[in-house]
């Protein structure tokens, strides 16, 4: 009971830091100032203005039994009566009182008259709508009645709105004093936030400066001596595998002009195959290392990268299917390489090739089926791994070195996304490629 009690306020509890920080601020202020009005309400207004009506009434009904006793001079009394207590009076024989009842049950001036006038008289009618400042009142006597017209200050405290006014501005005020410093508190972190977001996709952030509460700087200080060690890793890799690249590439350049010299054409074709493939394989994996390189983020179609990417390959039994023409920040090049790669693969070892995309809620789906052998459902996850063959299904093939998946995979994965197979519904491969959008 009180897990699902617990589980149903998270639900409706905001997600987001400052909102939350918000209602932890306003929300005692909102239950003070709704507790200061009810208790005002009560035991000032409420009680004041019953007194106020019960006054009134007690004066109507004195002056109903003095006109009764009166003999002589009844005009003379209506006229100090209306003189005196400011209500105008005047009695209206062979009259019937209306009908038609303008009681607001909502509202406590009309709730307390009635219930003063009821303790009093047994026929009555009154009327706080038709005018503004003024009650029209009519209370049944002989074969006519009494209309009296009582202002409304009479039976209502006009320091309810002063009070309303106070208690509601000082709310607001402090709200708003509160949204001020709250917004300048959650920016450092929506700020950190936003620079691990873009470190993250491989983006080049500058130098970050960390601001805010102490606890807030100690996480950015955090942040950016991790960053620097992460770039001055990077850096450092980057380096070696140029060193490693220059100093294999010229032993490499050696044994070719070597090979140049043998007379057996056999042993120098197969050993010439063998150094290109050496050669291929340096700059694959040098490839694979720097893809993270320094191209920056841009905002392209990608609709049209992938459809000007199929058209290149002019191939009939390649479809490309789209919704709309969709938008996406990223590296432009680095998505045309993965795309090429996955799609390369697809015309190795099938022939027919269906292309789509799709915008779902907040992600951009691509998806590449080919009709070829496939790969087995326990190879999924393995040949993403660097340099990784699969010698069954599709084969071994010299032209590769097992790193475009790889390649792929750190491409999509720099930007957010991630990429799943499965079996395609053209009985081969489907890639699924899931970006953020």
């Amino acid at each position: 009971m009180f897990y699902g009690l617990s589980k149903f306020i998270k639900t409706i509890l905001p997600k987001q830091l400052f909102y939350r920080a918000l209602l932890i601020v306003a929300a005692p202020i909102i239950i003070l100032q709704i507790t200061i009005s009810i208790v005002f309400f009560d035991s000032l207004w409420i009680k004041t203005n019953k007194g106020m009506t019960r006054a009134l009434v007690g004066e109507i009904k004195f002056f109903i039994n003095a006109y009764d006793n009166e003999q002589y001079n009844k005009d003379s009394l209506t006229k100090l009566f209306s003189k005196t207590q400011n209500i105008k009076a005047k009695y209206y024989p062979h009259k019937i009182l209306p009908k038609d009842d303008l009681e607001r049950w909502f509202s406590p001036m009309d709730r307390t008259l009635r219930r003063e006038l009821k303790s009093m008289f047994n026929n009555y009618w009154f009327d706080t709508t038709t005018y503004k400042n003024s009650i029209l009142l009519k209370i049944k006597y002989l074969n006519g009645y009494f209309q009296f017209e009582v202002p409304k200050s009479r039976v209502t405290n006009s320091s309810a709105r002063i009070f309303a006014l106070w208690i509601t501005l000082p709310a607001f005020l402090l709200i708003s004093i509160a949204l001020i410093f709250l917004k300048n508190q959650t920016r450092p972190i929506i700020n950190l936030a936003k620079a691990s977001e873009k470190f993250g996709r491989g983006e080049d952030i500058g130098e970050y400066r960390p601001s805010g509460a102490l606890e807030i700087r100690k996480a950015g200080y955090e942040f950016e001596r991790m960053r620097k060690r992460i770039m001055r890793h990077l850096n450092q890799r980057s380096e070696m595998l140029s060193g490693i690249s220059h100093d294999l590439r010229t032993p490499l350049t050696r044994i070719k002009l070597q090979l140049a010299f043998i007379k057996d054409k056999e042993l120098s074709n197969k050993l010439s195959d063998d150094v290109s493939e050496m050669e291929k394989m340096l700059n694959e994996y040098l490839q694979f290392a720097s893809n993270r390189s320094s191209e920056t983020n841009e905002t392209f179609n990608i609709s049209e990268l992938i459809s000007n990417t199929v058209k290149k390959y002019n191939n009939e039994n390649i479809e490309f299917k789209k919704e709309n023409d969709v938008f996406f920040n990223g590296r432009k090049n680095l998505i045309r390489r993965c795309l090429n790669n996955f799609i390369d693969n697809s015309i190795k070892y099938g022939e027919k090739i269906h292309v789509e995309l799709k915008k779902i809620n907040k992600n951009l789906l691509i998806t590449i089926d080919d009709d070829g052998i496939g790969i087995p459902e326990k190879e999924y996850e393995n040949v993403f791994k660097p340099f990784y063959k699969i010698n069954k299904s599709r084969g071994d093939s010299k032209s590769s070195v097992g790193l475009g998946m790889s390649i792929a995979s750190d491409i999509i994965q720099s930007h957010g996304g991630n990429i799943k197979l499965e079996k395609s519904k053209l009985n081969g491969l489907r890639v699924k490629i899931s970006l953020p959008f």
